[in-house]
């Protein structure tokens, strides 16, 4: 039982496979790859207990199995091997090699090994009851854009993950720690209606993928506490394109609880920037803030803002071109907060303000209400 692959198209579908698969685990059948032969495909496949990963790659083969290999030494063979070619040969052990370089690696039966269960691109497969379709390119900017927003903290429960929405106005994402808010929405009317809260990490992990796997459509799978993503393969402009990814993630339990009633309505002060050059002032004057609290005042002027900060290191400030409209105040914001709120804009943007101690919103200066990135920044007491 062998396979022939370039290494290439190896290389990078097992880098997916790696960022899942644990170097430890209480679990020592989560530390293998899994290795399918089958009679026109090569499929590796893996899982953390959260996240299950499966390419498949369309190749010639001889012969059919299901084996598990020790994940990490095959890992860093793969990435150092010399060939153009890899040659993976099915025995009592496995041979691989490539080029001048050959080696035997031990296999393990997959008695024990968990069930994987993945979507299919074609429609719902059990366990999956509800799909969709998306663009691969849209799915990824829901995801990225709010990641950050999401709670690191173990005590802050299910804001350590990103809420998805589904209904008939479309998709949207949102994510929270509960001093900041972040959104994304995506005109796209749903199939169905429903909230699910992805985990934070899990959300890097499709975020990677979708990465990979280029232009085109995702499907979007739901089952009673798992979310299922597929691609058909097909599509792409890279290496990914040419494998079938499929990945299943285990959901969070409950939903996020009222964020509405935090998004301002209406905003006494709208101020329009440049956002690379309010970014990189803002960046400059952080340096001298408060280590504690980041704290970076802007005194908001016809046509300016002054950025300003003090701390242990001394104090600096610095001048902003903007556009106002509306009554000139001023407000302090955690730094790091506002430029992470900033990160995923480019071009022109807007912050809207709706006090002096209630919280504004960030958003491209074009943008609708309903539709793309948005965020809400609380400001600290002045």
């Amino acid at each position: 039982m062998k396979v022939r692959v370039p290494k290439t198209l190896l290389t990078e579908h097992v880098a997916l496979l790696e960022r899942v698969i644990p170097t430890r685990s209480s679990n020592p059948l989560f530390t293998y790859l899994g290795l399918s032969l089958l009679p026109d495909a090569l499929v590796l496949f893996g899982t953390n207990g959260e996240v299950d990963l499966e390419v498949r790659l369309e190749l010639p083969t001889e012969g059919e199995g299901r084996f598990l290999v020790p994940a990490q030494p095959f890992f860093q063979l793969v990435r150092s091997l010399p060939g153009d070619q890899v040659e993976l040969d099915f025995g009592a052990e496995l041979s691989l090699s490539s080029g001048s370089f050959s080696t035997r690696l031990s296999l393990a039966p997959d008695e024990g090994y968990p069930e994987l269960f993945f979507p299919s691109p074609e429609g719902p497969a059990e366990p999956y009851s509800l799909q969709t379709l998306l663009p691969v390119e849209e799915l990824l900017k829901a995801l990225s854009h709010v990641r950050y927003a999401a709670s690191n903290e173990e005590y802050r429960a299910i804001f350590r993950g990103v809420q998805l929405e589904f209904s008939e106005r479309g998709l949207r994402s949102v994510a929270s720690d509960g001093y900041r808010l972040a959104l994304y929405g995506l005109p796209k009317p749903q199939p169905f209606v429903k909230k699910v809260v992805v985990p934070a990490r899990s959300v890097d992990e499709m975020v990677r993928v979708l990465k990979g796997i280029g232009e085109g459509e995702v499907a979007l799978a739901l089952g009673p506490g798992v979310l299922g993503l597929a691609t058909n393969g097909s599509q792409g402009a890279g290496t990914a394109g040419k494998g079938q990814l499929r990945m299943a993630i285990r959901l969070m339990e409950g939903e996020f609880p009222d964020y509405e009633r935090v998004i301002p309505k209406e905003f006494p002060l709208k101020a329009a920037f440049e956002v690379e050059a309010f970014r990189e002032a803002l960046r400059r004057v952080s340096v001298l803030s408060d280590r504690q609290n980041h704290r970076v005042d802007l005194l908001f002027e016809e046509g300016r803002v002054l950025l300003s900060a003090e701390g242990d290191y001394g104090k600096g400030q610095e001048e902003v071109p903007v556009h106002l409209e509306g009554t000139p105040l001023t407000v302090a914001y955690n730094a790091r907060y506002l430029l992470e709120a900033l990160s995923p804009l480019s071009g022109q943007a807007v912050l809207l303000l709706s006090g002096s101690t209630s919280p504004s919103l960030v958003r491209p200066a074009e943008a609708s209400p309903t539709e793309g990135y948005q965020a809400v920044v609380v400001p600290l007491r002045v």
